[in-house]
């Protein structure tokens, strides 16, 4: 369920200096005009990415204007190294009858469980955290793109939290390459980026391991012929009690809103 869930998020490559745009074709399944936001199962995008369903920032809220669910589209898609837009919409067949909306955003389910080591060495399970609220990304050291904009953002949100949220919230890193990152070049990321480790947890381990924590949140990734990996840019909310109640694509979240949802987790 959940592979399905974050697959439809979003897929960025680490190597993407420059934007490309994709002519594409798909049915609406879901809108929110106030959020700019669309959810659609489209088609095949050579050499990018299969048939799924996913949701899509559109470049103005004016797009959407006229669109219903279960309408067809074509649409161009801009890909750049930390967004998906949809640049122009266009309605090419309306809703056939009795045709059902999907929900925009999915209903909370407990995040899978899983123990690899931290960057302390020490072995670390993210079960041992409930209690806490969790924020968790996908991340390798050694990447030239997102990974460390993604980092440096969650360093701001961590040293920006109120008293009362941050004493009750963790950061957790999972390595992408765990071939290359051992604990010691996690810690080594961890102190480049000024991460709080006292809250703060960056873990890799053996590479079966790893692929199974990927497999469980589906977060694809693909090693590239220059060597870099192509690979879900996605961060996590997770509740005290363990429910994953915020999926984050990409690298364009608003830190006000990711306290109020950390607020609101935390009860």
């Amino acid at each position: 369920m959940i592979r399905a869930l974050a697959l439809s998020a979003l897929l960025l490559a680490c190597g993407v200096s420059s934007s490309e745009v994709y002519e594409v074709t798909g049915r609406v399944e879901a809108v929110d005009a106030d959020a700019a936001q669309v959810k659609i199962a489209h088609g095949d995008i050579p050499g990018f990415m299969p048939a799924m369903t996913m949701n899509f920032d559109v470049a103005a809220p004016e797009l959407l204007e006229g669109v219903a669910p279960g309408a067809r589209v074509r649409f161009q898609l801009e890909r750049s190294a930390t967004n998906l837009l949809i640049l122009e919409l266009e309605v090419t067949a309306e809703p056939e009858a009795g045709f059902r909306s999907a929900p925009l955003v999915p209903t909370p389910e407990i995040a899978p469980d899983f123990e690899l080591v931290g960057h302390d060495g020490e072995a670390f399970a993210l079960s041992g955290l409930r209690g806490r609220a969790v924020f968790m990304d996908f991340i390798f050291t050694t990447c030239p793109g997102p990974c460390p904009v993604l980092t440096a953002s969650h360093v701001r949100l961590q040293r920006r939290l109120p008293p009362e949220l941050a004493e009750r919230t963790h950061f957790v890193s999972v390595s992408l390459d765990p071939d290359t990152d051992t604990p010691e070049r996690l810690r080594r990321y961890a102190g480049k980026h000024r991460a709080d480790l006292s809250r703060w947890t960056f873990a890799t381990g053996d590479p079966e391991r790893v692929q199974a924590v990927l497999d469980a949140y589906g977060v694809g990734r693909v090693r590239t012929p220059d060597g870099q990996i192509d690979h879900l840019v996605i961060s996590f909310l997770i509740s005290p009690g363990g429910e994953i109640v915020g999926r984050y694509p990409g690298l364009q979240k608003s830190e006000p809103a990711l306290i109020a949802d950390l607020r609101e987790a935390l009860g």
